[in-house]
């Protein structure tokens, strides 16, 4: 089950990072959770400090805020990188 739940959070940050450019828009806490509140995304990713998801084509973040600032779902991530994909 671990390994499905895996798969699904691959697939959704694979699907954000289509929409989006390498470009990171660092916001404070209470900017960030303005902005949730406007986009509505339904996935917040967490990489250690990090909150993130996708938005207008930039990678929306903050490292000012918990887990319980939120009622998306979260995701946990191990790493993020503003590196382009190569293999």
């Amino acid at each position: 089950m671990v390994a499905a739940g895996g798969a699904v959070a691959a697939a959704a940050a694979a699907v954000a990072a289509q929409h989006t450019s390498s470009y990171r828009v660092k916001f404070r806490r209470q900017e960030f959770l303005e902005l949730v509140e406007l986009a509505k995304p339904e996935i917040i990713y967490h990489v250690r400090r990090m909150h993130f998801f996708a938005y207008d084509g930039f990678v929306m973040y903050s490292l000012e805020c918990d887990n319980s600032d939120f009622t998306q779902k979260i995701l946990e991530a191990i790493e993020v990188s503003n590196y382009a994909w190569s293999e």
